[in-house]
């Protein structure tokens, strides 16, 4: 890494953001509604709705053939991140364009850095960059990447890409590739590049996003396990990368701004907007800069509506304590 790290988030303030319906239709993440006829318009749809509500990022996933096994239930659909992010970027002005997670080992790090560079190019410098290990092996074996050195092979593709980013003529020498004297344009608009954030919750990415991340994704990180994780990134920063301070995230229970007239899933925050400041902001006092928001909805125009109402009442009011 060029520099102990990235940060685009203010201090104090705690940031929010979406992953995009329709993008990926996994019986695991995605709503009814998004299964059943939902299109592309709906999907631009949510995207400026969260540019005009103040949230950070919208995200897209990263699957490129999926096995029959798992696609029961994770489905087969699954747009490219980075041409679906450079037609979002052209129907937003503001929102940063997210990839949650980019499977950084199925290609090679320059291939990568010039699709980011590319987008941030096109978007006026606003791409996060998420990268994680990737889990469906059926999927690394069809593009003949090996599923059990895959942490090795993200941990050098993050630190090739991240060079790459910061320098139009990157050397690179490591396990599995090896370059100098090749150049990169367009360059990124963000300076020194953009962030790169790790998602994953075991100890491989938690050690990761201490030796390498900008940020931090957890996938499935229960709330309850957050101080814990927060606290053992730390230790391990120390270690690694004294002076870096990884903005650190979290995917949010279902949410639901007001009171619903249907049933929610298990556990949503809902209610006034005040009882859900007062919920998010105990993750801003764990130190959580970032939250991405799951709202519960029926349909495309409510969630616009969730979206509307969560960044008039609910975003401006949540503060968070910078970690150290």
């Amino acid at each position: 890494m060029t520099t102990p790290n990235v940060t685009i988030v203010p201090d104090g303030v705690l940031a929010y953001g979406l992953q995009l319906p329709v993008q990926a239709l996994s019986v695991r993440t995605s709503a009814p509604w998004e299964r059943d006829g939902a299109t592309v318009d709906d999907m631009v749809a949510a995207a400026r709705a969260c540019d005009e509500a103040g949230f950070l990022y919208v995200a897209v996933c990263h699957h490129v053939a999926v096995p029959r096994g798992p696609a029961e239930t994770m489905g087969t659909q699954w747009f490219d991140p980075f041409t679906t992010l450079g037609y979002l970027a052209a129907c937003t002005t503001r929102t940063r364009m997210m990839t949650n997670v980019f499977v950084v080992a199925y290609q090679h790090p320059l291939q990568t850095a010039k699709a980011v560079a590319t987008l941030d190019a096109l978007s006026g410098g606003r791409v996060i960059l998420g990268v994680g290990a990737g889990h469906v092996e059926g999927e690394f074996e069809a593009l003949g990447v090996p599923f059990a050195d895959r942490g090795r092979i993200t941990d050098e593709a993050i630190d090739a890409i991240a060079g790459a980013l910061a320098d139009e003529w990157p050397a690179h020498r490591g396990d599995r590739w090896s370059y100098s004297g090749v150049g990169q344009r367009p360059r990124p608009v963000q300076r020194p590049r953009p962030p790169i954030w790790v998602g994953g919750s075991g100890r491989p990415a938690l050690r990761r996003v201490a030796a390498r991340g900008d940020g931090w994704i957890p996938q499935g990180t229960p709330r309850a396990q957050l101080p814990a994780d927060i606290e053992f990134i730390l230790r391990e920063r120390d270690a690694r990368r004294p002076g870096a301070v990884p903005e650190i995230g979290y995917i949010t229970e279902h949410v639901y701004v007001g009171t619903p007239s249907w049933d929610l899933p298990r556990h949503a925050v809902s209610g006034p907007p005040g009882r859900i400041v007062e919920s998010f902001d105990e993750l801003g006092r764990m130190g959580v800069s970032h939250l991405q928001v799951r709202f519960a909805s029926r349909s495309a125009s409510e969630l616009c509506d969730q979206i509307a109402a969560f960044g008039a009442e609910v975003g401006p009011h949540l503060r968070r304590v910078p970690l150290t």
